[in-house]
């Protein structure tokens, strides 16, 4: 039988087709300009040429977040760009390059160094509360009877050698894990991963392999005793773990 015609020829399966067809290129259109609202405006990173889209067609309008727990209202796209100020000359001319370290790249924020410059507020949990804290400040959240505390332990860096004492905890009230242990150089107090440390429990050390002992003491720190931002957890994380590549000369060599 027939399809149902609605003009002439036009029948319901062409109407159907053509509303799908302008379906598609209307969320093709929408995707493109949603997808542009972080990482433009384009910079070519040899020349700096700056390819700004522009357009109903190419650039999403601005999108307002509304913050939890009365924090400011995020607005993207910005409109604006990160400061780019790379500490190192590139080691050739193209695009791709890799940047040559020239001071101490831990620092300087290299490679597996770099971090993002994310919010200057801390994460909050579900009940409004800074989600990583020091163990006492976190209520009904204990080390396990059955695992070594590693509080009074010592810090061994890569080197072997002793980078300072374990002095407290910083846990993660909404996950209930461990997430950074603070370490006392004699310098200062900084904040190891715990993701990069190994406790061992009998010899009463924690190995931190990331960085060398010596390395520990000019971490980044939080402004803060008992919090720490978002930021302050990149800076944190980016250090320790570029010192997987610039901890030692060694590490910087090809393995095979």
């Amino acid at each position: 039988m027939d399809d149902v015609k609605i003009v002439g020829t036009f029948d319901v399966t062409e109407m159907v087709f053509l509303a799908f067809v302008l379906f598609f290129i209307a969320l093709l259109f929408y995707l493109r300009r949603e997808d542009r609202r972080e990482g433009y405006p384009v910079e070519d990173e040899v020349t700096g040429r700056i390819d700004r889209p522009g357009g109903i067609l190419t650039t999403g309008n601005p999108k307002t977040f509304k913050m939890p727990f009365g924090r400011d209202d995020v607005t993207t796209p910005t409109g604006g760009r990160e400061k780019v100020d790379v500490a190192g000359p590139r080691t050739f001319r193209s695009p791709g390059a890799p940047y040559y370290p020239t001071g101490n790249p831990l620092e300087d924020g290299l490679g597996p160094a770099a971090w993002a410059d994310r919010a200057k507020h801390p994460d909050l949990d579900a009940e409004g509360r800074n989600r990583i804290v020091p163990i006492g400040i976190a209520s009904g959240i204990t080390v396990h009877r059955k695992d070594r505390d590693p509080r009074g332990m010592a810090a061994i860096g890569a080197d072997g050698e002793v980078a300072g004492t374990i002095t407290d905890i910083w846990v993660d009230r909404a996950e209930h894990q461990v997430r950074y242990l603070e370490i006392d150089t004699g310098a200062k107090k900084v904040l190891a991963p715990m993701g990069m440390s190994k406790v061992k429990g009998k010899k009463g050390q924690v190995i931190i392999d990331a960085l060398n002992a010596a390395d520990f003491a000019a971490a980044p720190v939080p402004a803060k005793a008992d919090e720490i931002t978002f930021y302050e957890e990149e800076r944190v994380m980016a250090y320790f773990g570029g010192g997987y590549l610039y901890a030692n000369r060694a590490r910087q060599e090809p393995i095979l």
